[in-house]
């Protein structure tokens, strides 16, 4: 059974939460500020955490941050009453994979939750454990690591899952929506930001010039493309 961490001060919303995933088959912890949700997650072996971004003792923010400073694999969901895209940025610049703005639907959730635990499968249980080798770009799905010309590069789960489903399509320009479709298994227009500010992020562990690519290409009205063999 999979077994999750829920981080919110609100206990309403934190049993409302809670509730509903136990329905769902889920096992549940709960932790009530942001110093207790870290030292939970530090503790123990999670394979999800829901954290809201408003709490006291420390914010999801800085929660996700330090998680991230000794668990780079473990899915984390931002769960906050903020919506502007400075918040999305700032929550996937602490290593966060998914954001939700309240009030939301628990089938939205269940929804995200699927996606995310579908992007951290153990290798044998998904269709990344092929290794992809192609130009400068080596895949590695056991580490979640990349290889660009010989360096190797850490990457995050949605990371990786993005630039494995750029590689299927090497020279050939991908929608936004089709990344949603294969990274995230879901298609909502406004999710497309957070595409781009994932793309971002791996834009710049991957490349020596973000600004001038050399791999990661945006293709104005369509998404991205990826060119293993440099720039085209």
């Amino acid at each position: 059974m999979s077994r999750f961490l829920i981080v919110d001060d609100d206990a309403e919303i934190r049993d409302f939460i809670k509730t509903d995933l136990e329905m769902s088959g889920f096992s549940i912890d709960t932790a009530t500020d942001g110093q207790m949700g870290l030292n939970m997650a530090l503790k123990s072996d999670y394979e999800l955490i829901i954290l809201d971004v408003m709490m006291p003792k420390m914010d999801g923010f800085e929660v996700c941050q330090n998680i991230r400073k000794v668990n780079k694999k473990v899915p984390i969901l931002l769960l906050t009453a903020k919506g502007a895209i400075e918040d999305k940025v700032k929550g996937f610049n602490c290593g966060a994979d998914d954001y939700l703005v309240k009030p939301f639907d628990i089938q939205e959730l269940l929804v995200r939750i699927r996606a995310l635990l579908r992007r951290n499968a153990p290798v044998g249980n998904t269709s990344t454990n092929e290794t992809l080798s192609l130009g400068e770009i080596k895949l590695f799905p056991e580490s979640l690591e990349t290889s660009i010309k010989g360096q190797i590069i850490k990457l995050t789960p949605t990371e990786f899952e993005i630039l494995y489903c750029l590689m299927q399509y090497a020279n050939k320009a991908v929608s936004l929506t089709t990344l949603l479709n294969e990274v995230w298994g879901y298609d909502e227009d406004e999710d497309v930001r957070m595409v781009r500010v994932h793309v971002g992020g791996l834009r710049q562990k991957i490349e020596t010039n973000p600004k001038h690519p050399e791999f990661l290409h945006t293709v104005t009205g369509v998404g991205y493309k990826l060119t293993p063999f440099g720039e085209l």
